[in-house]
């Protein structure tokens, strides 16, 4: 096993890697591993299947001179990108590029990068705008908490046109890296951020421990107590201490400021960088001349405490993304294909196809949505249901990609494979919402940038005003305005504080799409429910058959089947099971919210509600028909035939979740259903406003007339007829088993079809915005707050970078609380 991909006749011989680290990743390599592939003439070893797919694909494209480059390089081979144009220009090979690189259209392209080196929302709007003048890029949506960017270009060489070599160089030639996405990438990108940080902070914490330890004598012993000798010795050791740390420790502040000023960006390390900057040169000046203060103490101590406040917002921020980072794990990059005469091969997860028969041992993770063919087994299904406990499954009962075997061995048939999963298209809808940005996190950051401009005229106005009167003070009160206001809190505010709130939301049941569902959620006074599939369990039977005179009831339901067949809705599906023959209808054309017309034996048919219908038959309804409370009629050309009624079972759960919801808002019924069944299910759920019979369109003006009256709404549906009037509503919640289109135009989909988690996602909401407000509250008061008292002189440096970052850690820890 393993020695497959790139190994083949008239090959060098094999040379023995050294079993250490896995030569893709750099990770160590298991003892047990038994992963290995030939690479460029040598066995490489490999730490898990992942490594060896991605390894795989890069052998099977011709590129090994990825790896040639790669470890040519300076740096920890592990660690580099290969960053000259020629090396970039083996990210532009097709082979490479189909795993993480999508089709849009003819000529455009779409891609998920990793930002590595991005610290604050100051970054990602750099990236942004950098990126979009480049020509050929159509668009760029950055995440700050996810450090990813979704990047959409023209491919090709011309004018007009990109390639992502060239967007990969760009983003280098600004500081920073990016690299395609994927999850294992990005918690490797994450834990190397934090092994720096954490590095970073503990250089500036033994720093500034023994920069105090020279600098106590001074502040014990008073005037001309410390000879002149001794002070310049205390002096200069505390230089060589701190030069490390403002070398080593405060390096990124003055990178980013420098690369800001380059960029004519007004950033947020601009005045962390002049602070530490001008305290530190004038503390060097003091040393060398024997004249003035020195301030390496205050310098030491400034870098520690903002590090240490930074790195822990780093933790927090990183554990706040990593439930949805989970979703692109669950799919292994294997699986045991059954052949037709029952033989099983390991092949890649990719290259399975819908019919494939796959094999699933206990312990695997199932990798396509289909059914069981044999086998009875328990399977974890917590990621998409929250429910922790295994569920029974045998077999003919349906399995989705990502479920995990805790039983015995299954068969599966393939239904969906790829991007046909339910779980893709859950990660679709968790990307989308990445890509979108909330007004409130928009508007922060553009208050943020204008913010540092008007913090540095105040600083340099504030600094030259007490040159005047005091010079011995000015240097400190310009570092300690400089410090003490930097906007970091104002920025962290907003997208922190959604980012909890999101993963909160998907532990209660709740995806969320678009970045202002939080939000407007929150402010939701209106409640509006479908009631077939929503409301009801969706499982539609037929409950009587009402028959005009010269039909047969099995006639009448045939016909019916026969026109409903290419019809998803519930009723066709319930038509369906009643009938053993379907007899083929032809030119079918169907009417969403009304009906279905075709040709049956050379005669036309309509299905549908009566006032779609009548104009085939070209008769009133018989009385019998129209007194039978039916939902659905059948007609012939000249003639009425049967009327049809169905029944659908209330969610067990929905009166109790209603009644919760009352407290958030109003509560209304839009169904397309007969007046009897709604009547049925909105008396048991206590609901007053119940609308029957009405079609999408009816639906989407019975909404836009409550928001006309000033109601913010939520609309909840699941099916094709629920598209346009959740696209009205404010903020549109589809149920996780309803249609591709329902989820698609929903802001918020539920996880599981289970409406009992809507009142805990409202109250979710309502929190996460309170804290958003409370973080905003908060920034804008320290800072009104701070400014002044600096400008005043009444904060040392010392204080100003304490305040600062405990400002931003104190923004953070509060949005922490949404998740508690």
């Amino acid at each position: 096993m393993g020695m497959t991909a790139g190994a083949s006749a008239g090959m060098p011989p094999v040379k023995q890697a050294e079993v250490g680290e896995c030569y893709h990743c750099g990770l160590p390599v298991p003892s047990d591993s038994r992963w290995q592939l030939v690479i460029d003439g040598a066995s490489r070893r490999l730490c898990c299947a992942g490594c060896e797919a991605v390894a795989s694909a890069i052998v099977a494209g011709g590129l090994v001179d990825y790896y040639r480059h790669r470890d040519s390089l300076p740096e920890s081979p592990r660690e580099a990108i290969p960053e000259s144009l020629a090396s970039l220009t083996l990210f532009d090979n097709p082979g490479f590029q189909q795993g993480f690189v999508r089709p849009i259209g003819d000529d455009e392209r779409e891609a998920d990068l990793i930002l590595e080196g991005v610290t604050c929302a100051a970054c990602v709007w750099l990236n942004e705008r950098h990126l979009a003048r480049l020509p050929g890029v159509t668009a760029v949506h950055a995440n700050f908490a996810t450090r990813r960017a979704r990047i959409r270009w023209r491919e090709g060489s011309g004018e007009g046109q990109a390639q992502l070599s060239g967007i990969l160089a760009a983003v280098a030639a600004i500081g920073y890296r990016a690299w395609p996405y994927d999850p294992q990438r990005s918690e490797e990108v994450a834990g190397r951020e934090r092994k720096t940080a954490l590095w970073r902070v503990l250089v500036a914490g033994l720093g500034m421990m023994q920069v105090m330890m020279y600098a106590y004598p001074a502040y014990i012993a008073g005037d001309g107590d410390l000879s002149p000798w001794a002070a310049s010795l205390m002096r200069w050791a505390s230089l060589l201490l701190t030069v490390p740390v403002v070398g080593y420790s405060a390096a990124p502040f003055f990178q980013r400021a420098w690369r800001d000023l380059r960029m004519r960006r007004m950033g947020m390390d601009i005045p962390v960088a002049l602070g530490i900057g001008s305290a530190f040169l004038a503390s060097l000046w003091a040393t060398i001349s024997g004249r003035g203060e020195v301030y390496f103490d205050s310098v030491t101590m400034f870098v520690f405490f903002l590090l240490g406040a930074r790195y822990l917002e780093m933790l927090a921020r990183q554990r706040a993304v990593r439930g949805a980072e989970v979703l692109g794990r669950l799919v292994p990059v294997f699986a045991r294909r059954v052949a037709a005469d029952g033989s099983e091969e390991r092949v890649a997860s990719n290259e399975l196809r819908a019919g494939d028969a796959i094999r699933v041992l206990p312990g695997e993770s199932v990798v396509v949505d289909g059914y069981i063919t044999q086998g009875r087994s328990e399977l974890d299904e917590s990621w998409l249901t929250g429910e922790s406990r295994p569920q029974r499954r045998e077999t003919g009962d349906s399995v989705l990609a990502g479920s995990i075997n805790r039983g015995s061995p299954l068969s599966v048939r393939a239904t969906g494979v790829g991007d046909a999963t339910r779980l893709a298209g859950i990660l679709r809808l968790v990307e989308r919402a990445a890509a979108h940005r909330p007004r409130v996190a928009e508007l922060a950051d553009r208050i943020a940038g204008w913010f540092v401009l008007i913090l540095l005229l105040m600083a340099v106005l504030t600094g030259a005003l007490w040159w005047q009167t005091q010079p011995d003070r000015a240097l400190w009160v310009f570092v300690s305005v400089l410090v003490v206001s930097c906007p970091c809190a104002l920025s962290l505010a907003t997208p922190i504080a959604l980012t909890v709130a999101s993963e909160a939301l998907a532990r209660a049941g709740l995806l969320v799409t678009r970045g202002h569902a939080i939000e407007t959620l929150a402010r939701v006074d209106h409640f509006v429910f479908d009631k077939t599939g929503t409301l009801s369990e969706g499982r539609v039977k037929l409950q009587a058959v009402h028959l005009a005179d010269g039909i047969s009831r099995d006639e009448a339901l045939q016909l019916a089947a026969a026109l409903e067949a290419q019809s998803g809705h519930h009723i066709a599906r319930a038509v369906l099971t009643a009938v053993s023959v379907v007899p083929l209808a032809e030119s079918v054309t169907a009417v969403t919210g009304q009906g279905l017309r075709g040709v049956v034996a050379g005669v036309e048919y309509a299905i549908g509600r009566q006032e779609f219908v009548a104009g085939l038959a070209g008769s009133p309804c018989p009385v019998s028909l129209a007194e039978a409370s039916s939902d659905v009629l059948l007609v012939s050309s000249g003639r009425w035939l049967a009327a049809f009624s169905f029944d659908d079972a209330l969610r067990t759960e929905a009166p109790m979740a209603l009644e919760r919801l009352r407290a958030f808002g109003g509560l209304s019924v839009f169904s397309g259903d007969s007046q009897a069944a709604v009547g049925r299910a909105a008396a048991q759920c206590r609901i007053e406003d119940a609308r029957a019979g009405m079609t999408p369109e009816g639906k989407q003006q019975a909404l836009a007339s409550l928001q006309t009256a000033g109601h913010v709404v939520a609309m909840v549906g699941d099916g094709v007829n629920d598209a346009p009037v959740l696209a009205q509503a404010h903020v549109s919640i589809a149920m996780g088993g309803g249609t591709d289109l329902a989820r698609q135009s929903a802001d918020i989909v539920l996880l599981r079809d289970d409406i009992s988690c809507l009142p805990e996602g409202v109250r979710i909401a309502r929190r996460s915005l309170a804290i958003i407000r409370q973080n905003l509250v908060w920034a804008a008061a320290y800072n009104l707050l701070a400014i002044p008292a600096a400008m005043m002189g009444w904060v040392s440096p010392l204080g100003a970078g304490v305040g600062m970052g405990a400002s931003s850690l104190l923004v953070v820890l509060n949005a922490l609380r949404i998740a508690r």
